[in-house]
């Protein structure tokens, strides 16, 4: 993600234009709150002494704690996290969840780590930020190469510090204090997204072919769920491999196949096209469900589909935005489309601060009714204003956020 921050902001500046933004208070709210990196030194398994970069950037708390995932990835830096942790700002009040944005992140390799020397990693990365962290300061979460393993290694070394103190983690392990419901939310909100804007265009899911780049825990919940509702995935990959079958793919093999394996390499259940080919193969609804920055100017122009939903974080470059809009590519910004990961980590921290826990039928009827009506307030605004989906939601989320900090004072 090249410039990443500058994307985010640009996107920001576009909508404080629509809303007159004093410059005073745009400044204000893209300014982030705190940046903090950490030198993560630990003994590898072989006896050698490594020593990693950790960051955690606390973007704005004027709506509540800071938010937002940590991710273990060689292309974590401290421009990547800032855009991340703005994000998660601005995806936090758009649906109008009681939190602010954060992100966190070690720029290491995880596949070359043993689990011991993750372990080990996690908590030196706790011992670095916890006097800044807490249950009603800063909560991170899962995201890229992060699970809910790595959650239960970080609230434990928390709790060495703080006593116990489940919620300042998200996304755990269901017996560690987790919820039920969330490995899936992202991918369930995604598809409530979609949902919700084909229903704008008198479509179904069911009537409806879709290409779902990205095969990991946002891309194989999505693809299984436009499969449950009679959606035809004609397109899925990973970075192993891609498939492309126009009579539609078989997703419940695909997913046994992962489960098994990991990836999708070596899979045979679906004719196989090269990972590049992936994001052009013709469809309504493109779910980019993988990092960022994939879809740009270069092959924004070369996409065959009707609908964008950003099951990812900053997919599309500004640039590719523009020419998106101007071919009348309909986007639904990641900061709506992939926020259900997010509202259920809000609903995780709920019944980790109440000690009362829901069932896994409440989780997604509470996600659907945060998604939905989301979903009517951005589409509305794009409505009035005569605005794009992204402004329109980047939009919402500044008023949210604007008022709130105005209320608090300087």
């Amino acid at each position: 993600m090249s410039n990443a921050f500058s994307n985010v902001n640009r996107y920001f500046t576009k909508a404080a234009q629509v809303l007159s933004l004093s410059p005073d208070t745009a400044e204000q709210l893209m300014t982030p709150f705190r940046e903090l990196r950490v030198e993560c030194t630990i003994r590898m398994d072989d006896g050698r002494v490594r020593t990693f970069v950790g960051y955690r950037v606390q973007h704005d708390n004027a709506r509540g704690p800071f938010k937002g995932g940590l991710r273990y990835s060689p292309e974590v830096d401290i421009d990547e996290v800032r855009a991340l942790a703005s994000l998660m700002t601005w995806k936090t009040a758009v649906v109008g969840i009681p939190f602010g944005g954060a992100k966190g992140g070690i720029s290491v390799d995880p596949s070359q780590l043993s689990t011991d020397e993750l372990e080990r990693l996690t908590r030196r990365f706790v011992q670095g930020i916890h006097l800044v962290i807490g249950d009603n300061v800063d909560i991170p979460a899962p995201d890229v190469n992060t699970n809910a393993q790595v959650m239960a290694w970080f609230m434990d070394e928390y709790n060495k510090f703080h006593g116990f103190h489940p919620g300042v983690v998200t996304g755990k392990p269901v017996d560690m204090f987790g919820s039920l419901g969330r490995d899936e939310a992202t991918g369930r909100g995604v598809m409530i997204a979609t949902e919700e804007f084909l229903r704008t265009q008198d479509r179904k899911i069911s009537d409806s072919t879709f290409v779902v780049q990205g095969f990991g825990n946002v891309g194989s919940h999505s693809a299984r769920l436009f499969h449950e509702r009679g959606g035809k995935v004609v397109a899925i990959g990973d970075h192993t491999a891609a498939y492309y079958d126009p009579e539609g793919i078989h997703i419940p093999a695909a997913l046994a196949w992962v489960k098994e394996r990991k990836v999708l390499a070596g899979w045979t259940g679906a004719p196989s096209i090269s990972r590049e080919d992936l994001l052009f193969q013709e469809c309504d609804v493109l779910v980019p469900a993988a990092l960022g920055g994939v879809i740009t100017a270069e092959n924004a122009l070369r996409l065959r589909c009707k609908v964008i939903v950003e099951g990812a974080n900053g997919p599309t470059t500004p640039e590719a935005d523009d020419l998106l809009h101007a071919r009348g590519v309909v986007v639904l910004p990641d900061i709506y489309a992939n926020a259900g990961g997010v509202t259920v980590s809000y609903f995780e921290w709920v019944q980790n601060i109440q000690q009362f826990y829901w069932e896994e039928g409440r989780v997604r009827s509470e996600l659907e009714r945060i998604m939905r009506r989301a979903f009517a307030d951005l589409y509305a605004t794009a409505q009035s204003h005569r605005i794009d989906l992204r402004t329109a939601a980047f939009v919402v989320a500044i008023q949210r956020v604007a008022k709130a900090t105005a209320q608090r004072g300087i």
